[in-house]
């Protein structure tokens, strides 16, 4: 075929929850029964209509294809599942007559309904976005249904765009699902492959029909090293499913993007089959060199799109380098289109909708609008030559210059401090000697916890707006956070908890609250990204030398602790999780800054020992998150992550108690990295996938404390007793009885109290009759 030419500037996505998140809002309005389907369509498709009209307005063309058509209602991934007919057998139930699920349905299999459990979730490669997982078995009947994609770009004809449709790529759709449970052992979804691409090529000849001139298929599966599947077979499917999309009579021009890392050995691959153009991360990864003649021969006739401008951080960034990079990929081809790296979901919409930000900070940023004309300006000057954008290189040279030397960017007394460390600031005494120190805790077996906070009420949210508003003194707020502390002890202690939170009502998110305390963070009103679903995330933006001021939670923690005779922990949030889900300084290494911010903790440990607190939890759900997809700079990055955890904890004495939480992650990858954090007892995420992580505990040899999750918390679902004691009892089997802890997955923020009760309640019946049936100290 001959394709339409590709436009010179693009991007790979667009945040899609809103300005003002008016999608999530009417997302849970939607769940909550106050509007219909009808009504969440319409908002949006009103969404949908404003970021074309914006996007054409920052300067991407409007008939060319350039705008991405990236919107979903939940997740990219679960919309993929949706248009390939991939719904687990236990939500059959909820297919309408045509096979099709509506929008209740599809919210279903994201969220569960009674005894069915939701799709497990998991991180997106190394981003703060989590994905619900396919699950994939040798009977997944795959059919294609193009619906909500075609309705889309003939919304977008009838508007007077051309836009391009964005779906997740066959090969990484395999390598992200699971084996539905059942399948034979030694399967794998990739052996569904040649299945399932015949699915794509009917989904691609339905968008062509309905007048898609080019469709993006989202490939990031294939940068990744990480994914547990031999290299050689993911480039065989890069290969086989390529090569018969690409022979496709029906399609539009095929864009294969490849963002968060180069594609390394699978260029060759790509580059042989007959798709138009390959989209290149090259932030991460690198411009193409050492090609083979074939290899080279092969990209000279494709359109290669240069991943030039950061869709992973909010720096403005060195435009004359990014121009620089992407000019130099024309001598691999002449036909070069400029581009974000990744997609825009991971950063906020404007930052000029950020007034009470400093000046000269936000002159240092760009969010996804800034990015937007960032790639304008460079596919001007890739079309008109580097003069006719001098003016504008110039000025990102000077803010790069400005940022540099500005006060508070270096800090020479946090930076002596580092370098006067020694090898004894990162490590503790050995570990048995830590639990004889704290057997004063008197801790029964099987001890029930929480990770840390109770939901946020509509009255927290409220005094906490009338406090920024000015309506509240900052005495009057505090009273009412102590009110809601002691509610929340009170509860605990009646539902038969061992040792108790205080809830964490004073903290608007567990990274704010500690960026707003510490010294080289901003925060901003409005920078809102998607973390799944509906929920959203504001993450802060740290600029410069990280130290602490004051104490940050002591007076919070000894209020609660006064009010009972049970231990409450202290609450903290880990150097790495403070990285993750804040927008990082790319100007050192992150390793230097990790612990900068773990002095700043190991700080307020020790605050909190003073006060009597004997167990802090340090949360590090993010730990496997920031994991290089490359082997090769896993290494680095475990010995620093792991590094400034210790700093952070190794001053506390053996008679305090520390605990740390990890989120949704593939454990095995990072056990041996779990192990070495020396914490006391960790709490990882595990109700979603039935306890897998037992498994790899048992088969690592890991002799810590432990408390793999029975309450998935991104769910509305109560478990029942039943199905937490069976989840405890394979815990059991799995972990000696005297290092198993009993909690939720994750912190409780996010849902209602009456849930949270009746969860919580019964975790408790379930421990109870499980504890009959175990030895203390087994």
């Amino acid at each position: 075929m001959t394709a339409p030419t590709f436009p010179t500037g693009t991007i790979l996505g667009y945040p899609r929850i809103g300005r003002r998140r008016e999608l999530k809002r009417a997302v849970e309005a939607f769940w909550a029964g106050r509007i219909d389907a009808a009504e969440l369509e319409t908002t949006a498709a009103e969404l949908r209509a404003a970021t074309r009209e914006r996007l054409a307005a920052l300067g991407l063309g409007r008939t060319d294809s350039a705008i991405p058509e990236s919107f979903s209602y939940y997740d990219q991934v679960l919309d993929a599942a949706v248009a390939v007919g991939a719904i687990p057998a236990r939500f059959e139930r909820l297919r309408g007559a045509d096979g099709r699920l509506d929008l209740a349905g599809y919210f279903t299999v994201a969220r569960g309904e009674g005894a069915d459990a939701p799709l497990e979730m998991t991180k997106w490669f190394d981003s703060n976005y989590h994905y619900l997982v396919p699950e994939i078995g040798p009977d997944t009947a795959f059919a294609a249904n193009a619906d909500a994609l075609v309705a889309q770009v003939r919304e977008a004809r009838a508007a007077g765009f051309v836009t391009r449709p964005v779906l997740v790529g066959p090969v990484t759709f395999l390598l992200l699902s699971k084996a539905a449970d059942g399948a034979p052992d030694g399967f794998r979804p990739i052996d569904r492959l040649a299945d399932l691409v015949p699915v794509y090529a009917r989904l691609l000849a339905e968008l062509a029909a309905a007048g898609a001139e080019w469709v993006q298929l989202d490939e990031p599966g294939l940068v990744s090293e990480s994914i547990d599947e031999p290299r050689e077979r993911v480039i065989a499917a890069v290969s086989a499913a390529y090569d018969a999309l690409g022979a496709a009579v029906e399609r539009p021009a095929i864009l294969v993007a490849a963002p968060y890392g180069g594609l390394d050995d699978a260029l060759p691959a790509l580059a042989a089959t007959s798709v138009e153009a390959l989209a290149l991360d090259l932030v991460r990864g690198d411009v193409p060199t050492g090609l083979d003649a074939a290899t080279t021969e092969a990209l000279a006739a494709k359109t290669l799109v240069a991943g030039v401008v950061d869709g992973h951080n909010i720096w403005r960034g060195d435009l004359a380098h990014a121009f620089a990079l992407a000019d130099s990929l024309r001598e691999l081809s002449g036909a070069v289109a400029v581009s974000t790296s990744t997609s825009l979901l991971h950063v906020p919409h404007d930052v000029d909708d950020e007034t009470a930000l400093d000046a000269r900070l936000a002159s240092w940023l760009a969010f996804a609008d800034q990015k937007v004309a960032q790639v304008a300006v460079l596919a001007r000057g890739l079309a008109e030559g580097r003069d006719a954008i001098a003016d504008e290189l110039a000025a990102a040279s000077a803010a790069l210059v400005d940022r540099a030397g500005a006060p508070g960017v270096q800090v020479p007394a946090v930076r002596d401090r580092l370098d006067a460390l020694g090898a004894s600031a990162f490590a503790r005494v050995d570990y048995d000697t830590r639990v004889a120190a704290q057997d004063d805790l008197a801790l029964p077996a099987l001890p029930t916890t929480t990770i840390g906070s109770f939901p946020q009420t509509a009255d927290i949210r409220r005094a906490r707006a009338r406090l920024v508003a000015g309506e509240l003194t900052d005495a009057e707020y505090r009273e009412l956070m102590r009110e809601e502390i002691a509610r929340v002890i009170r509860l605990q202690e009646d539902l038969g908890l061992d040792v108790l939170v205080h809830g964490e009502p004073e903290r608007n998110d567990m990274v704010q609250y500690f960026a707003e305390l510490l010294d080289g963070f901003a925060v901003t009103q409005h920078g809102w990204v998607q973390s799944y679903g509906s929920r959203c995330t504001r993450p802060s933006i740290l600029w410069g030398d990280v130290s602490r001021p004051a104490a940050m939670t002591v007076d919070w923690s000894t209020y609660a602790q006064s009010l009972s005779d049970k231990p409450v922990k202290g609450m903290l949030t880990g150097p790495v999780t403070i990285l993750a889900w804040s927008f990082v300084r790319d100007d050192q290494p992150l390793g230097d800054t990790a612990r900068q911010v773990a002095l700043a903790l190991r700080d307020e440990i020790g605050d909190l020992e003073r006060a009597g607190i004997r167990i802090i939890q340090v949360d590090e759900p993010a730990l496997r998150e920031l994991l290089p997809l490359k082997r090769a700079d896993q290494p680095a990055y475990l010995d620093w992550s792991v590094g400034s955890f210790r700093l952070a904890t190794a001053g506390a004495a053996p008679a305090t108690q520390v605990h740390t939480h990890l989120c949704y992650s593939e454990f095995g990858v990072v056990i041996d990295a779990i192990r070495a954090l020396d914490a006391d007892v960790t709490s990882i995420e595990a109700a979603r996938s039935r306890m897998e992580v037992v498994g790899d505990l048992a088969a690592s040899g890991f002799d810590h404390g432990v408390g793999p999750g029975l309450y998935d918390i991104h769910s509305p679902r109560v478990p029942s007793v039943e199905e937490v004691r069976a989840l405890l009892e394979t815990a059991v089997a799995g972990v000696p009885a005297g290092r198993l802890w009993v909690n939720p997955d994750c912190g409780l923020k996010t849902r209602g109290y009456d849930e949270t009760v009746a969860s919580l309640a019964n975790i408790v019946a379930a421990t109870r009759a499980v504890r009959e049936g175990v030895t203390v100290g087994a």
